[in-house]
């Protein structure tokens, strides 16, 4: 099928969502001259993104739901089932300093100008298809407003039920100046489900993202944040992956303001036992302003065959001063079989800047392990409590004590399932 055919037939596969007529007929066109993409792509040689591109949905059966996470937090909870809004699950949308429309049934005018935006900048100068198929496509998601510290944080929750489930869905979270919001997301949405979220963090505003994927093991997603963060501004996001056949996880960070601060942290385990897992981060942090601070850590525990991938980069423009930009990379194997390959990467346009990169490999240290033996602690115990202090530079990304608490209980719960 030739390239523009493919296109056609992916845009053709499902219609498209009410409004932001223009937004979404210019992400189709984009999309239309950028091509689906194939593994000749730099940044998809690792990761084959054929599940993706088919108008075809391969069935992915849902698993039983997990105890929920967050159930505690004080938090507006928002359900979408198969990506459609569950009004009867979900709480009363109304909060002070926050205002929430629908996709699907709203264009608030604050919206209509920003919708879409971010990620048409993120396209640049990496292309990125699965996020303008998202801009053009979505058929729901959440238009927030922030214009004062949010009393709780909001809580997406995505359900799956039909094994043959396609989710598109896009949030847009606008924070005005001196704003805070926390978002949490939990849930495999779909069998297959893209997902992108294009977030605008006005100066000395401050955005918390904490998001578990769900452990179905036969889903696919191909998720996108897209973030502007202004002065003297706070981005933070965290993301927990446990199991799933192909996910890979796209941000882009455009740090525009003096002073600003961003970080992006990722913590992923895998177990090929079950069958295969794909986990792919690809980051690009580009620094434009005076001062800025990045941070992106980012862990992968694999085990019996499981595949990791990451593609991280700094790209510090002409003029970004004293830029502090920090990136690591690590993997644990837990055998001979599984496999983690990494592309750091800085492109550095200004001299007065404090930039660094890493990237290791490694099993089990032996040491560790016969110190903890030799003080009683069982063996696969013993290795529960390593893999655990080799993820927490990553957990420690998250702010919330009482957040870091549930995500290091669902760690511990899924080692003692996978000994």
């Amino acid at each position: 099928m030739a390239a523009s055919e493919a296109v056609t037939a992916r845009l053709s596969a499902q219609a498209p969502g009410p409004g932001f007529g223009v937004a979404r007929a210019a992400a189709a066109e984009r999309l239309s001259a950028m091509g689906l993409p194939g593994r000749r792509d730099e940044y998809w040689r690792w990761t084959d993104p054929a599940a993706l591109n088919t108008p075809e949905v391969a069935p992915a059966a849902p698993e039983p739901a997990e105890a929920p996470l967050f159930a505690e937090v004080n938090s507006l909870k928002v359900v979408f089932v198969d990506g459609v809004f569950d009004a009867d699950a979900s709480d009363d949308l109304a909060m002070a300093g926050v205002e929430i429309a629908r996709l699907a049934l709203e264009e608030p005018a604050w919206a209509t100008g920003l919708y879409g935006t971010l990620e048409e900048a993120g396209q640049t100068p990496v292309k990125r298809p699965f996020g303008a198929l998202n801009t053009a496509q979505a058929t729901d998601g959440l238009l927030i407003r922030v214009t004062a510290q949010a009393e709780k944080a909001i809580n997406l929750v995505y359900v799956h039920k039909s094994e043959a489930s396609d989710p598109i869905l896009h949030h847009l979270i606008k924070l005005e100046e001196g704003a805070e919001l926390t978002v949490l997301e939990t849930g495999p949405a779909g069998a297959r489900f893209n997902k992108a979220m294009e977030v605008d963090v006005a100066k000395g505003a401050r955005f918390h993202h904490i998001r578990v994927q769900g452990a179905e093991q036969d889903r696919r997603a191909v998720t996108h944040i897209f973030a502007r963060v202004a002065e003297e501004a706070l981005f933070k996001s965290f993301t927990l992956t446990v199991n799933g056949k192909l996910t890979r996880n796209e941000a882009y960070i455009d740090i525009l303001g003096d002073d600003a601060v961003a970080h992006i942290a990722g913590a992923a385990l895998g177990d090929g036992k079950d069958g295969p897992f794909h986990h792919d981060d690809t980051v690009f942090v580009t620094h434009a302003g005076l001062r800025g601070e990045s941070r992106q850590v980012f862990k992968k525990v694999l085990k019996n065959g499981a595949l990791g991938t990451f593609q991280g980069k700094i790209w510090v423009k002409p003029g970004a001063q004293k830029t502090d930009g920090y990136q690591i990379s690590q993997s644990l194997l837990l055998d001979d079989d599984s496999q983690f390959l990494a592309k750091p990467e800085l492109e550095i346009y200004a001299d007065d800047v404090k930039c660094s990169h890493g990237s290791t490999t490694g099993a089990i240290d032996d040491t560790a392990l016969f110190y903890l033996r030799s003080r009683g602690v069982p063996e696969e115990e013993a290795k529960g409590l390593l893999v655990l202090s080799f993820l927490a530079d990553a957990i420690d990304e998250i702010e919330d004590e009482a957040l870091k608490e549930e995500i290091v209980a669902r760690l511990e719960d899924w080692l003692a399932r996978h000994r």
